[in-house]
């Protein structure tokens, strides 16, 4: 019986693992394979689940908690997509602030389901705008230094590093990275791609249609400090309907909100590790996000379109006290409305910070 291939994408929040499952899953079907993807966040309304289907994917959802504490729900995940798709190929993305990957879930689908599941390569993306200065130790990293210690022990056990974004920077940086990360994490592999342009892609899908011994590298960990880096995260996920009697650009009012919030967010010294927004009208949709307090809002996935009616959901991770981002989003959300003459309905709405982490299973050494 061929064994399903299990290909796991890591990488810190705003690292670009969507756009990068996205465009993997494209380039499998374009060879004949066929694809279904498992996303994870740590409540509902994931705007990556909904960008994923809105562009034809199947996906499930397991929210909650990490792949690693939800580890029987991965499995089930797993086998409904099996009897539902017939997948060749299981991509999946954890969630951005998890880490110990390896020993928590590579490792017991190794042991466990040796004989279902044929483990890809455990690549980690990149993400330059933090990744920069947490390498150089930099005292204005924008996060903690046990937040910075997630995003370490991420590259720490991949089994290649890959720098996304690529098209974003310039040559002495590029360089600057490589050298950084070679330096810290010798005899591990680094890619250079930009998930966006497809710059570079061909490296990481050679590198993940490798077989060979690979999730071995099994960390040295303190859940403790771990823990506490993943709580200082305020973590926000709402679902919202927008309407009008006019039509207007959907493209413009997700821009326009983005920015508002990046805005606020800035001015009031939080800084931000990842905030998303789409909206679903009923022929189109478009995506857009922030990676950083730094960075300028994208539109990653333009609609170029007109809507009276959508549902917008929007997830935001920042480091800052829950309450204060819920009141925030729920205050620009109505703003950004008026400015378009549309009202805004939020219908679900969660804030919170991350529990502690307590995997299903955690393998103290690598069986396979």
């Amino acid at each position: 019986m061929k064994r399903l291939r299990y290909v796991m994408i890591g990488g810190f929040l705003g690292a670009g693992k969507t756009t990068t499952l996205a465009r993997l899953a494209r380039h499998y079907t374009a060879r004949g394979q066929k694809v279904a993807l498992v996303t994870n966040d740590q409540a509902q309304n994931l705007v990556d689940t909904t960008s994923l289907r809105s562009q034809g994917f199947p996906v499930e959802e397991i929210a909650g908690a990490c792949f690693c504490c939800r580890f029987d729900d991965l499995v089930g995940k797993v086998t409904a997509l099996e009897m539902q798709e017939r997948p060749d190929i299981i991509l999946a993305e954890p969630v951005g602030s998890c880490t110990d990957l390896v020993a928590t879930v590579v490792q017991p689908l190794k042991d466990l389901y040796g004989q279902r599941f044929e483990i890809a390569p455990y690549a980690v993306v990149f993400k330059p705008s933090h990744g920069l200065r947490i390498l150089k130790n930099e005292a204005n990293s924008g996060f903690s230094p046990k937040a910075a210690y997630i995003f370490r022990k991420q590259l720490e056990e991949a089994d290649a590093i890959t720098i996304n974004r690529i098209d974003e920077l310039d040559r002495e940086t590029l360089a600057e990275l490589t050298e950084l990360i070679e330096k810290q994490h010798p005899g591990t592999p680094v890619l250079r791609m930009s998930a966006k342009t497809g710059e570079g892609f061909e490296t990481l899908t050679s590198l993940l249609d490798q077989e060979g011994h690979f999730g071995r590298k099994i960390l040295d960990i303190d859940y403790d400090v771990y823990a506490e880096g993943e709580a200082e995260m305020g973590w926000l996920n709402s679902n919202i309907q927008v309407t009008n009697t006019t039509a207007f650009s959907l493209d413009s009012f997700l821009l326009d909100l983005v920015t508002r919030l990046r805005d606020r967010l800035v001015a009031a010294g939080m800084e931000v590790a990842h905030l998303k927004a789409i909206g679903l009208g009923e022929v189109s949709f478009a995506v857009a996000n922030l990676v950083s307090s730094a960075s300028s809002p994208e539109l990653s996935l333009p609609s170029r379109g007109n809507v009276s009616q959508f549902d917008l959901i929007v997830n935001a991770r920042v480091a800052t006290d829950p309450d204060l981002l819920e009141k925030l989003v729920r205050e620009q959300v109505a703003t950004t409305g008026e400015a378009f003459g549309a009202s805004t309905r939020i219908l679900t709405l969660q804030s919170f910070r991350p529990g502690r982490p307590m995997p299903t299973h955690r393998y103290a050494t690598a069986v396979s």
